[in-house]
């Protein structure tokens, strides 16, 4: 099977919002009058980013919903993607599996495969996503206030400790990592909910290199602190919940929900007089929120255990190149 032959079979669909759609040197999109083009990349690398023995379904999946997310992280609703796709060699059932993950998560958003590349070599995926929001509305990293309070959507943790799990660095009982690896492998991108928040988060990103990283990115570009409550996080580990969990040691709860990476929720600030209207968003798109925490004026990071002690920040969150 040849490249155009591969790109026809399993990527090639209509279009409706690119005039030329896939086959053509550029895609070309026109969003409406009014509105902003949201655009992001995300690349995943055999080894680096999955095991090669994924199953491709589940990869298709995860290869859009991480750029998903960070659509949701801007308050902008999904309108197309392009996919640069390098294969060790043409496999049909495996790019049938991997499509179809694709574009079933696509079809949920009503996002649209519109180009791309395909060629031999290392698996490798490269996808960028196009999304719209209104002038203006977008969330941003740089908004948040002292006193806003902070907040993450879902649970943190799952996929840390099944990675950890995979890598025969601790064991789970056999229904945990089941349901942890479901996390690490199929994340949930939260698109309604961040769209939801426009005009009350004040600032916000998606959650992909660990929770203590990624704030600190929105804590840098607002030149703002934060206290977060330990006992609050630690809450958020859903496989902590399972009986036979019980002993789970607090440094490996605070290792994965703290700098756990690939939970691919969002975390956001809002301030304290919008609570309502935080819970609001999130019962209206059926996500659970949590706050977590409170943005101060004073520079850094403070994570606060049961009792007021400040835990010391031990925690690296992920770095491609560390």
């Amino acid at each position: 099977m040849g490249e155009f032959e591969l790109i026809r079979k399993f990527f090639q669909r209509p279009v409706r919002r690119s005039p030329l759609g896939v086959g053509d040197d550029c895609a070309l999109l026109a969003p409406a009058a009014g509105m902003q083009l949201a655009v992001s990349s995300d690349m995943l690398v055999e080894g680096r980013h999955f095991f090669a023995d994924v199953n491709p379904q589940l990869l298709g999946h995860k290869a859009l919903a991480v750029n998903l997310s960070d659509l949701a992280a801007c308050g902008a609703r999904p309108l197309a993607f392009t996919l640069a796709l390098s294969l060790p060699r043409a496999d049909a059932n495996w790019c049938q599996a991997f499509s179809d993950g694709l574009f079933a998560l696509a079809n949920q958003h009503d996002c649209e495969l519109v180009g791309g590349d395909t060629t031999q070599g290392p698996l490798n995926i490269c996808i960028t996503v196009f999304g719209e929001v209104p002038a203006g509305q977008a969330l941003l990293r740089s908004g948040a206030q002292a006193g806003d309070d902070i907040w993450v959507s879902g649970t943190l943790g799952d996929a840390r400790i099944a990675l950890d799990a995979l890598l025969r660095q601790h064991a789970l009982p056999p229904a945990v990592l089941a349901q942890a690896r479901q996390r690490l492998e199929q994340p949930t991108p939260r698109v309604a909910l961040g769209i939801a928040l426009r005009g009350i988060a004040s600032s916000c990103l998606d959650l992909s290199d660990g929770l203590l990283g990624d704030l600190n990115h929105i804590l840098e570009a607002s030149q703002v602190g934060a206290c977060i409550d330990a006992n609050i996080t630690r809450s958020l580990l859903q496989a902590r919940r399972h009986p036979m969990m019980a002993a789970l040691a607090m440094s490996r709860i605070d290792a994965c929900t703290l700098a756990g990476g690939d939970d691919y929720e969002l975390c956001f600030t809002a301030p304290s007089s919008l609570q309502t209207a935080v819970r609001e968003a999130a019962a209206q798109t059926g996500v659970a929120v949590t706050c977590i925490g409170r943005i101060e004026a004073e520079r850094g990071i403070r994570v606060l255990a049961p009792g007021g002690q400040q835990l010391p920040l031990r925690f690296a969150s992920f770095d491609h190149f560390a």
